[in-house]
């Protein structure tokens, strides 16, 4: 994306349309990619998931093993999918709308030309960014949405918030950890409401709790 933004002259209107245009066309050339992707990385964190729950479940009865073995995930994967779809495709179209919106800057204000066009040209750095971002908080919300639907089939109420137990832990999530959550009430943290390991570059995770 940053190759296709800095291939003109930053900052000239009359580029901007061709500058949309191209990253537009790039978002839909992206879908099959990221069908591809998306799903080489839920089938992984799926495979894993799994794992956790037979290392969890080892001394509870066969009946309840083969419940969580059984559990109806297959809806889930394919709204997680669609939803990353959308993310990644996302990415060249946020990318045409900044660039857009800071040429319109550029026109309005000539004294800030000089300064809006190198933010422009900082525009490959944004996208990528907001792309690692993404990568991150997905395979977290991943993992943690497919943990959910496979407690709910066993008629799990809620779970019990953990963290990774850094210096890195965000404070709202440090004061989560330990605590139960049910998982028909999400909290709200700094303005956004989830389980654990959804919001952004959370790295927390919900540890489910199977009822007797």
């Amino acid at each position: 994306m940053g190759s296709i933004i800095n291939g003109f002259p930053p900052g000239d209107p009359s580029v901007e349309p061709t500058i949309n245009h191209m990253l537009n066309r790039y978002a839909d050339l992206l879908t099959d990619w990221a069908v591809s992707t998306s799903s080489k990385m839920i089938e992984e964190v799926n495979h894993q998931d799994r794992k956790a729950w037979v290392l969890m479940t080892e001394n509870m009865a066969r009946s309840l093993r083969e419940e969580i073995r059984t559990a109806p995930t297959g809806k889930v994967m394919q709204s997680l999918l669609a939803e990353q779809v959308t993310l990644i495709k996302s990415i060249p179209l946020d990318a045409a709308k900044r660039v857009h919106e800071l040429t319109l800057q550029g026109i309005e204000d000539g004294t800030r030309a000089n300064e809006i066009a190198k933010e422009i040209q900082r525009s490959g750095e944004v996208s990528e960014s907001k792309a690692k971002t993404i990568a991150r908080t997905e395979v977290s919300r991943t993992a943690s949405t497919l943990t959910q639907a496979r407690a709910l089939s066993i008629g799990s109420e809620g779970y019990i918030w953990r963290t990774s137990g850094d210096s890195d832990v965000r404070h709202s999530h440090q004061e989560m950890n330990g605590k139960f959550v049910r998982w028909d009430s999400p909290p709200t943290l700094d303005k956004m409401t989830g389980h654990a390991g959804c919001f952004p570059n959370c790295r927390c995770y919900p540890e489910p709790v199977i009822p007797e």
